[in-house]
């Protein structure tokens, strides 16, 4: 079961910071159908907190997403507010990645089906080069 960190603006929804932008295509429905077919641990990872954290929460809420933790690796545990922000999880997803947000088909695919995305660039293995073959 994997733990996924997710962020709201810009991963979720469009950046409108402080409002609530318009959902970014098959969001919503990639993250709960990885909550249904893998079993998988969302928490809502975000810079928002207190109004502005419950709105974000209400809006993936309203949309049949629910969330494991918010701000926090734990549904016990309290909220972070102490300055730190980083949270333990397997996968972080946010437009902030190296090579920006990838469309969610392709997040869906790496983690439901194991595949391992190229995009953003050229991220995929390269063949090993052989040392005594430089002068080719």
């Amino acid at each position: 079961m994997l733990t996924l960190a997710v962020d709201f603006d810009g991963t979720i929804v469009e950046h409108a910071y402080p409002k609530i932008g318009r959902e970014i295509p098959f969001a919503i429905s990639t993250l709960r159908k990885l909550q249904a077919e893998d079993g998988c641990r969302i928490i809502l990872w975000t810079v928002r907190s207190g109004e502005l954290l419950d709105e974000a929460v209400a809006y993936c809420r309203e949309r049949g997403l629910e969330f494991y933790a918010v701000n926090a690796e734990f549904p016990e545990e309290d909220l972070i507010n102490d300055g730190r922000r980083k949270i333990a999880a397997d996968v972080y997803i946010d437009d902030r990645n190296v090579g920006g947000l990838p469309d969610w088909g392709v997040i869906y695919a790496a983690l439901h089906d194991g595949l391992k995305p190229q995009w953003g660039g050229n991220y995929a293995p390269q063949p090993a080069r052989r040392w005594w073959l430089f002068w080719k």
